[in-house]
C-alpha cells in the first residue's frame, strides 16, 4: 500500500509511541462498552492543551473515556490516539484485547470510518463483473500503483462480484495521464484490465472526454483515503491496502450478511 500518512514519531514530537497499548485485564468488553464522551468543557481543555503542545496534530474531532482507567480515546484526522485526562502524554498505537486477540483500535476505526455505500459515485468508476455480480466493492486505485496491480490480479479470482474502480492519480503526472487515457478509451474496462494485468499501454486520449479524475481525487480526500488501493464494501466498511484474497472473501460475505 502506498501511504502518505506520517506517524507522529516521524514528525519529531518525542511522544510515547511505537508500542501497542496492551491491556492485561478488563479489556474484553471494551469494543462494546458504551463509554461516555468527554464533556464540552473537558474536550475544550484537552483540545487547547494538545494544540499548544502538538501543533502538528490534526484537529481533534472528539474524545471519550475508555474502560481502561485513566485512558482517553482521542479522534484526530481520521485516526485514534490515546491520552490521559491532563493531555500530558499521547500514545500512538493499537489497543489489543489479549483474551480474544481482537484489535480494538481497528474495530473502533472501522465504526468511525464507515461510509454510506449508496452515496459513492459508481458512475465515475470503471466497472467489471463476474458471475451474477451481486457482491459489490469499490476500489480507489492508481494505475501506477504496484499494490493495486497485485490486488487487481487477485480479485480476478473472485466469483459473483462487481468491482467499481475509482481511478485517482496520486503518484504523479503519468498516473493522471494514464487514468485519463483509460477513461477516454472506447472500452475503458478493457483498457483498465489490459494495463493493470498485462501492461498494455492504454490508447492516448484524443481531446477531453469528461474524465471524473478530479472528482475522484476530491472524494478520496474527503474520505481520508491516504493511499492506494483502498477498498470499500457494501456494509460501509473499508480495507486499506492489497488485502489477501481470503480476507476479501470474508469481508464480501460479511457485507452481504452471510459472515461474522
Amino acid at each position: 500500500m502506498i501511504n502518505n500518512k506520517r506517524s507522529l514519531m516521524a514528525m519529531g514530537l518525542g511522544l510515547t509511541v511505537g508500542l501497542p497499548l496492551i491491556g492485561l485485564s478488563g479489556l474484553s468488553g471494551l469494543a462494546q462498552a458504551q463509554t461516555p464522551e468527554l464533556s464540552a468543557a473537558q474536550l475544550a481543555a484537552l483540545k487547547q492543551k494538545l494544540a499548544q503542545r502538538l501543533p502538528q496534530l490534526p484537529p481533534i474531532d472528539g474524545a471519550r473515556q475508555t474502560t481502561m482507567p485513566g485512558v482517553i480515546e482521542v479522534r484526530s484526522g481520521g485516526n485514534i490516539f490515546y491520552t490521559d485526562a491532563n493531555g500530558d502524554h499521547l500514545i500512538e498505537g493499537q489497543m489489543i484485547d489479549t483474551r480474544s486477540q481482537r484489535n480494538l483500535t481497528e474495530e473502533r476505526l472501522e465504526v468511525l470510518n464507515r461510509v454510506d455505500f449508496a452515496t459513492l459515485p459508481l458512475n465515475d468508476a470503471v466497472l467489471w463483473k463476474r458471475g451474477n455480480g451481486k457482491r459489490r466493492m469499490v476500489v480507489f486505485s492508481d494505475p501506477n500503483c504496484g499494490y493495486c496491480k497485485r490486488l487487481e490480479r487477485d480479485i480476478q479470482k473472485l466469483n459473483d462480484v462487481s468491482v467499481y474502480t475509482l481511478m485517482i492519480g496520486i503518484l504523479g503526472d503519468d498516473s493522471r495521464a494514464k487514468a485519463e487515457a483509460i477513461w477516454c478509451a472506447k472500452d475503458r474496462t478493457q483498457a483498465w484490465l489490459g494495463w493493470m494485468l498485462d501492461g498494455a499501454q492504454p490508447p492516448k486520449a484524443l481531446g477531453q472526454c469528461g474524465s471524473p479524475l478530479q472528482r475522484n481525487m476530491a472524494l478520496a480526500q474527503k474520505l481520508r483515503v491516504n493511499g492506494t488501493p483502498a477498498i470499500f464494501f457494501e456494509d460501509g466498511t473499508r480495507a486499506p491496502g492489497a488485502v489477501p484474497l481470503a480476507t476479501l472473501e470474508q469481508r464480501l460475505a460479511r457485507a452481504a450478511g452471510k459472515g461474522d
